[in-house]
């Protein structure tokens, strides 16, 4: 059934609504889809490179919103909807390590864990259910998916469909190094100042 729902999607990013339609699946894939907006994504740049940026915003807006719709879940519905959807994907022993660093790392959690394949909807949930700050949460979250998906954008505007494989194969590496990138920047400056 996933590999059909994959499938679906994939035929999705040819659509002439592709744009709406990306940003349907980035909001739902914040809080309970099982599959990335990074899958229509990256056709869709390649398709058309000049509109990767717009592609890669449409994708960033809907997925923060629909993590709002994740944070709501965790903070108000997590007996009922929350571990519905913690329990379908199996991320049970993944939230329980979310829920008890929030109170220590819960802007590192959101940050890191936004970058990386670890499923959004995960860190959204897990966000409310611990009560973690919403405004730092939204901010948090739009820092992440941007980078996320502007940089998957921007490799693709560049180098175009040689990128893909690369970005396909290889997307945790490329996130691993961008995320110790931007910490060692947050450690630099931490210094500095």
């Amino acid at each position: 059934m996933l590999r059909r729902l994959y499938d679906w999607v994939i035929r999705l990013a040819g659509h002439p609504r592709a744009i709406p339609i990306l940003g349907v699946v980035s909001f739902l894939e914040s809080s309970f889809f099982p599959i990335p907006p990074d899958v229509m994504l990256i056709p869709m740049v390649l398709a058309n490179r000049d509109k990767a940026f717009r592609i890669a915003l449409v994708c960033t807006v809907c997925s923060v919103l629909g993590g709002l719709l994740g944070y709501a879940i965790g903070y108000y519905f997590f007996e009922t909807i929350g571990e519905w959807v913690v329990r379908t994907y199996g991320l049970q022993s993944g939230l329980a390590t979310f829920r008890a660093g929030f109170a220590e790392y819960g802007i590192w959690i959101i940050l890191i864990k936004g970058l990386t394949p670890i499923p959004y909807k995960l860190v959204t949930i897990a966000s409310g259910a611990a009560h973690f700050d919403l405004f730092t949460f939204v901010w948090a979250s739009i820092v992440t998916r941007g980078v996320r998906f502007f940089v998957v954008a921007a490799l693709l505007w560049k180098f175009g469909e040689p990128i893909r494989a690369f970005i396909e194969k290889r997307l945790t590496l490329v996130t691993w190094l961008f995320l110790i990138a931007l910490v060692g920047g947050f450690v630099v400056l931490h210094y500095l100042l």
